[in-house]
């Protein structure tokens, strides 16, 4: 069995931690420097979907150089989890997501996307091992990182702790590196620690009343593609006790 809820350490990997099964999350892919992508490759992942928007998946200047030749043998697929430019999204978020109280507007706004993201994992789970990741690493792929741990049976205090664990992660990213812009900022233990007790029972309470996997049938994902996703996972498996 994989262990659970551990950071990853492909190189230059910013936030990435194991979610479930062949399953991981991380904030931005171009992180990554050559090493870090054969080591990914080498754990046995074999698709990233990036939660972005199309407009976001760009080179930054301060990014490593990587030739597509590192990439070999990895898909990239697209498959954004909302619509950024939508003003009922906007209404309530703010410029971008980032709060857990937020994810059911999303799903309520949005639910084909979340369905094209279970979709594209499905799809992907044949040839081996998932990465997701958004930008930060913590509110998109937070947000279905949550989903799959509902589906896998995890605890309420798994759950909280999986989106507490990214929060930090990209909080200690800002400490080092600096925010990417103004509406992100460092914050100290005194500060971030209510905030994350706050944030982890919210990203709770959205799964629990969601009903990830009836929101997901409903809304158009196939039972084969679900239980592709669930195989994945390590559902079938563990509940067959060969874990």
């Amino acid at each position: 069995m994989k262990d659970v809820g551990r950071s990853v350490d492909w190189d230059g990997a910013v936030n990435a931690w194991h979610v479930s099964g062949g399953i991981y999350r991380m904030g931005r892919r171009e992180w990554l420097t050559e090493a870090g992508w054969k080591q990914a490759f080498d754990d046995g992942v074999r698709t990233i979907v990036d939660l972005r928007n199309a407009a976001e998946a760009r080179h930054r200047d301060t990014d490593p150089v990587v030739p597509a030749a590192a990439l070999a043998g990895i898909d990239v697929v697209q498959a954004p989890t909302e619509d950024p430019g939508d003003p009922r999204f906007t209404a309530v978020t703010g410029p971008y997501l980032n709060d857990p109280a937020h994810y059911a507007e999303n799903a309520r706004l949005f639910p084909e996307k979340l369905v094209g993201v279970f979709r594209a994992i499905a799809l992907a789970a044949p040839k081996g091992d998932v990465v997701l990741h958004c930008a930060a690493g913590r509110d998109r792929s937070g947000l279905v990182a949550a989903m799959i741990q509902d589906l896998s049976g995890d605890p309420d205090e798994a759950i909280a702790e999986g989106y507490r664990r990214a929060a930090r992660g990209i909080n200690e990213r800002y400490r080092t590196h600096g925010p990417p812009h103004s509406r992100e900022r460092y914050l100290d233990q005194a500060e971030l620690a209510p905030l994350l007790e706050e944030r982890g029972l919210a990203v709770v309470a959205f799964v629990r009343g969601l009903d990830v996997r009836s929101f997901l049938l409903a809304n158009g994902l196939q039972e084969a593609e679900l239980e592709a996703v669930l195989a994945l996972s390590g559902i079938r498996a563990h509940r067959m006790g060969r874990m």
